[in-house]
C-alpha cells in the first residue's frame, strides 16, 4: 500500500489544521492506521491510531481530547483533525499502516507516507 499525507501548513496557536492520508495500492480496510510525528532532532513518536473498522481509537496524552483519527475506507482515506493547535505540535505528520494490532510504536508500521510539515506559531 501507498500512502500520500497531505494537509499540513502553518497555523497560528489555537488553530485547526485537518490532515488527510491517502492510500492507493491496496485497500486500508485490512489495516490499522496511525499517526506518527517526528520535530527536528526528536525521536518520531507517536500521536494516534485507529483499528480497522473504525471503532477503536488511541491517542498519545499529549493530544487527546485535542485531536481526532477517523478514516473512510470507502475513499480509502485516513484523516486527523488537529483542534486547539499548540506550538509543540509543530512537527512533519506522517501517515502509516499496519497489519498488526493497533501498534503504537513506529516499528510496528512497515508502509509509511511521506509526511507533511506542521508549524504552529506562537
Amino acid at each position: 500500500v501507498q500512502l500520500q499525507a497531505s494537509g499540513g501548513g502553518l497555523v497560528q496557536a489555537g488553530g485547526s489544521l485537518r490532515l488527510s492520508c491517502a492510500a492507493s495500492g491496496r485497500s486500508i480496510s485490512t489495516y490499522v492506521m496511525g499517526w506518527f510525528r517526528q520535530d527536528a532532532g526528536k525521536e518520531r513518536e507517536f500521536v494516534a491510531t485507529i483499528n480497522r473498522a473504525g471503532g477503536s481509537t488511541y491517542y498519545a496524552d499529549s493530544v487527546k481530547g485535542r485531536f481526532t483519527i477517523s478514516r473512510d475506507n470507502a475513499k480509502n482515506t485516513v484523516y486527523l483533525q488537529m483542534n486547539s493547535l499548540k506550538p509543540e505540535d509543530a512537527a512533519v505528520y506522517y501517515c502509516a499502516a499496519s497489519p498488526a494490532i493497533v501498534p503504537k510504536t513506529p516499528e510496528g508500521y512497515p508502509y509509511w507516507g511521506q509526511g507533511t510539515q506542521v508549524t504552529v506559531s506562537s
